[in-house]
């Protein structure tokens, strides 16, 4: 008899086991029968062995994204350089899939954020007032000192009437801190809604209790500060703990049964990891390669498997006016007509616009996107410099990639920040940005035992890759730096903040106050695309690039997310072409 329990015991652990490892990558234990190619083993089975998730399907489309299908293109300048700025010479490219936001980061959008860290990291707690000063846009940007534009100044981010408009005034590194905001705010939501975490997490952010998507993956016992009843407390976890503890316990020695499921426990998932395929992917700023190619929307031209032709504008025809009967004469952006008319006559207006114009007021593109031209400029990726070295890389093309990885605690484990350490950048423009915020891993550049013997790489910054200042200087061989400043390179930029040889200013920040500044463009000048309402239609090319400082802002630049696309190229499968698709 006693037997006869002891096998039911060892049965009902092993099922129990088997239930709730594949419940862990959200699965059901009983319709799985695949068979590994490798070991012929079936997965997801009872007795033991790998679990994995056979039932994935493909990736869900991230709110607020519409789909763009990557391929080949001509990347660069359609119309004469008429600028003769030399940085946009045509070159052939191939981008993946990817998703974009089908309009530009509105007010609204942007608010969400500001109240998010406002509620969470108080301004009025001296440890944390800089988290929420450096994320605030700067609404100064649409003062001039010759014209009364005080009504935006005062309005245009808060106002209602304006909450549907473009976000501007947000430098490149805001963009991307609101991008790592919005990955952790979407993977939490993600999760709520399977039932791993509880209903109103989201609302319990606190220094001392904040979620983040790396720290989920890399440490998921330290999310939410620890607590468990938040980061595994959900209606879908607690049922698979009890399920799995109610399978451990049969009639019987109920002591030997809870002493045999606790060496059993480690067998136990209590979070997603990233084969669920249950967290989304995260948010980014696009690349300049995906931008462009997103803008152009060149699905019109195709014909089988060539472009007849190429494009000027995101739309259809060579103007900025439509030909359709309906619309017939309208403009199909907001853009400066010429000098002093930014809309037209009152009363007809050429654009519905003088500034910014609401999201969505203009046809889309083909991809479904709008405002890739007019309305305002947006901030990519990529650091600019005139060339783009396709000669290297013709692939997913972007200059700016700095590899970072997880440091790592004197435990051990990685270094999650308390609710009292903030990693913050001061900018150049004196500017104070929290960069990476409690509760979220530290990271440090990679080092050479990252990069020993590599081929593809060999250093954490890439900026600077095959243009760099020393290999870009017509005097590269008698290169050399004195005290720190770069004498004879290309790229020899004006240098701010606290840096030797300059004058204090009263407020403590510094100019550069050198005669020998030759050029704008360094490391930190990132590419921005696409013209603006404060742009001439010349602009409107998706192939013009241009270059700001990723610390300033302006009235005419905001920003855009992207999502990388997982798996499949395309979300079709492979069918008979024709002339249409």
């Amino acid at each position: 008899m006693k037997y006869k329990n002891l096998i039911q015991i060892l049965t009902s652990i092993s099922v129990g086991i088997s239930i709730t490892s594949c419940e862990s990558l959200g699965l059901n234990s009983d319709d799985f029968q695949e068979k590994s190619r490798a070991t012929g083993k079936y997965f997801n089975q009872k007795e033991g062995g790998f679990k994995v998730n056979t039932k994935y399907q493909e990736q869900e489309t991230p709110i607020g994204t519409v789909f763009i299908e990557g391929g080949t293109f001509t990347m660069g300048r359609v119309q004469d350089d008429i600028m003769h700025d030399w940085n946009n010479a045509p070159t052939q490219q191939h981008v993946q899939s990817f998703y974009l936001d089908e309009t530009e980061v509105t007010n609204l959008m942007y608010l969400e954020y500001l109240e998010w860290t406002k509620a969470v990291f108080d301004p009025r707690n001296p440890e944390y007032q800089n988290i929420y000063y450096g994320a605030l846009p700067d609404t100064l940007v649409w003062r001039n000192r010759l014209g009364f534009n005080e009504v935006m100044t005062n309005n245009y981010l808060r106002h209602p009437a304006y909450r549907n408009y473009p976000v501007v005034g947000v430098s490149w590194i805001q963009a991307v801190e609101f991008s790592e905001w919005r990955s952790n705010r979407v993977a939490e939501m993600a999760l709520i809604e399977k039932g791993y975490i509880p209903n109103g997490a989201d609302t319990k952010s606190t220094p001392e209790s904040n979620f983040s998507l790396s720290t989920y993956l890399e440490a998921p016992s330290k999310v939410y500060g620890g607590d468990q009843s938040l980061s595994a407390g959900g209606e879908t976890s607690l049922r698979r703990l009890e399920d799995f503890q109610k399978n451990l316990m049969t009639e019987g020695d109920s002591t030997d049964v809870a002493a045999s499921g606790s060496e059993n426990m480690k067998n136990f998932k209590l979070f997603m990891g990233k084969n669920s395929g249950i967290l989304p992917v995260r948010y980014r700023l696009p690349t300049e390669a995906e931008w462009e190619y997103a803008a152009l929307g060149l699905k019109e031209l195709r014909n089988y498997n060539l472009y007849r032709g190429r494009k000027k504008y995101p739309w259809k025809g060579q103007y900025t006016r439509s030909s359709r009967k309906n619309r017939l004469g309208d403009q199909l952006a907001n853009f400066k007509q010429s000098s002093g008319d930014y809309g037209g006559i009152a009363g007809w207006s050429d654009d519905k616009a003088d500034i910014t114009a609401e999201v969505k007021t203009y046809p889309p593109n083909d991809f479904g996107l709008y405002d890739m031209a007019g309305n305002v400029s947006e901030w990519v990726a990529d650091v600019y410099r005139p060339i783009v070295d396709d000669e290297f890389n013709d692939f997913n093309y972007y200059r700016g990639n700095v590899y970072y990885k997880n440091a790592i605690a004197a435990d051990g484990t990685v270094d999650v920040l308390g609710a009292t350490e903030v990693v913050y950048d001061t900018l150049s423009n004196g500017k104070v940005i929290a960069r990476t915020l409690p509760g979220e891993i530290r990271e440090v550049p990679i080092d050479e035992n990252d990069t020993f013997l590599r081929t593809n790489f060999s250093t954490s910054d890439n900026r600077n890759y095959r243009d760099g200042d020393k290999a870009s200087s017509k005097y590269y061989e008698s290169f050399q730096e004195i005290q720190g400043n770069v004498t004879n390179a290309m790229y020899n930029s004006p240098r701010y903040g606290a840096r030797s040889g300059q004058e204090d200013r009263e407020d403590g920040l510094k100019y550069d106050t050198s005669t020998k500044r030759r050029t704008l463009i360094n490391d930190d000048a990132r590419v921005y695309k696409g013209g603006s309402w404060k742009d001439r239609a010349y602009w409107l090319d998706p192939a013009q690039r241009r270059y700001f400082p990723q610390d300033f802002a302006t009235d005419y630049i905001g920003f855009r997310n992207a999502v990388s696309r997982v798996g499949s190229k395309s979300q079709k499968k492979m069918s008979a072409k024709s002339p249409t698709n």
